[in-house]
């Protein structure tokens, strides 16, 4: 049997982080990995997270099975943080996943349930994980225009020609903000503008929010999917605990399934437990009950909101200090980008040769379409990475 199988593609991303293990230069520095890092380059885990399991510890009496859709006060607690008071309740089915990716997956396998020759519409460039899932499923996808390697912005006009295109019964694939892996985000008028392309077409929007709070912040990353989903019959949104609560090995994510007809929601909520039960039956709860315990805790939460402001400020530092010093070097605003863009990802729009000679001469490391990580930099490093850069003529 084993015999038939055929070697698969290596992930490049994890093959990245392997070459970077293996350089011995003492100055490189990782700006592919996609986790959040501290000046320290270490991945803290959150004060309020500490707290929160050390209760878990002294009051948690059980390790026996949730539901198929995980603990109901999950999904309570993660749909008042994404939605708030978007739409009511009772239109919104939800249930755990293994972290986000686990909600990508659940969605995508709905989505070809409801639909089975649905086209998904996605953003190019994409987090390469939605293509290769799929790529997988053997679902059909269409690209459409989003980033302006020339401004290093979106490209808008490109973006809603192509969503026009869109049918009912299509899937629109959206970064509710922090784009990964460009870090060019729309602004308000132009999410009015997608929205009005999805009532025209009729498609229904998938939200993938992985970053809430590393960009403007809590409520103001969570503005354009509320806005989506008050604005459409039915809406798909996969959210991520990863990032926001820095519990990334705890595989913590939740799939919502919105329906503006509330008598779908009892049957959108026994798809979703469906779905659980076939792939891998009950979720994993550790996690979510660390981010169930924060939320529903005014202390916690409140300790838990400074500390992610101080993380996306950290972040934002970064940026204007890069920018501001790529200024400096080159006697230019080209790199000012850098600073508008939003989350932990900026792409700088270069060529993959140029990537290399990153790598090669100064041992500089990020993803071969020139995605970096903001978050692996430091004040120190910023003028290392400015230096480089301009030394090898981006």
């Amino acid at each position: 049997m084993f015999e038939t199988l055929q070697a698969q593609p290596a992930d490049k991303i994890l093959a990245l982080m392997q070459m970077y293990k293996d350089d011995p230069r003492d100055t490189k520095i990782d700006l592919g990995v996609g986790v959040y890092k501290d000046a320290t380059g270490l991945t803290p885990v959150m004060r309020a997270v500490k707290a929160a399991e050390h209760q878990l510890w002294e009051t948690q009496n059980s390790k026996a099975y949730t539901g198929l859709a995980g603990d109901p006060a999950f999904g309570d607690a993660m749909v008042q943080m994404v939605l708030g008071d978007a739409v009511p309740r009772a239109q919104v089915a939800a249930a755990a996943t293994p972290g986000g990716t686990g909600a990508i997956r659940q969605a995508f396998e709905l989505i070809q349930m409801a639909r089975p020759n649905a086209r998904v519409f996605v953003s190019n460039p994409t987090w390469p994980n939605h293509l290769s899932i799929l790529k997988y499923l053997g679902m059909e996808m269409v690209p459409y225009r989003y980033f302006d390697d020339d401004t290093r912005g979106v490209d808008f006009d490109g973006m809603i020609a192509d969503l026009k295109t869109a049918q009912k019964g299509d899937v629109v694939l959206l970064h509710g903000c922090c784009h990964n892996p460009t870090g060019a985000n729309l602004n308000a008028s132009q999410w009015d503008a997608v929205i009005k392309v999805l009532q025209d077409t009729g498609a229904t929007p998938m939200i993938d929010i992985a970053y809430q709070g590393f960009g403007d912040g809590l409520d103001a990353d969570a503005a354009a999917t509320r806005k989506v989903a008050a604005a459409v019959p039915e809406c798909l949104i996969a959210a991520s605990c990863s990032k926001n609560f820095g519990i990334y090995r705890e595989r913590t994510g939740i799939l919502m399934a919105l329906s503006a007809d509330t008598s779908a929601q009892k049957l959108n909520q026994g798809t979703l437990a469906f779905l659980n039960r076939q792939n891998f039956s009950f979720p994993p709860d550790h996690g979510a009950r660390i981010v169930t315990t924060i939320l529903n805790d005014d202390a916690l939460r409140s300790d838990w909101m400074a500390e992610l402001e101080d993380i996306r400020n950290t972040m934002l530092g970064l940026r204007t200090q890069l920018a501001g010093e790529l200024q400096r070097l080159s006697g230019s605003d080209r790199f000012g980008f850098l600073a508008d863009h939003r989350g932990m990802f900026s792409r700088l729009g270069t060529t993959s040769e140029m990537v290399d000679k990153l790598r090669e001469d100064h041992g500089i490391y990020m993803v071969g379409d020139s995605r970096m990580n903001i978050a692996g930099l430091n004040a120190e490093t910023v003028p290392i990475l400015a230096k480089a850069i301009i030394e090898v003529g981006i």
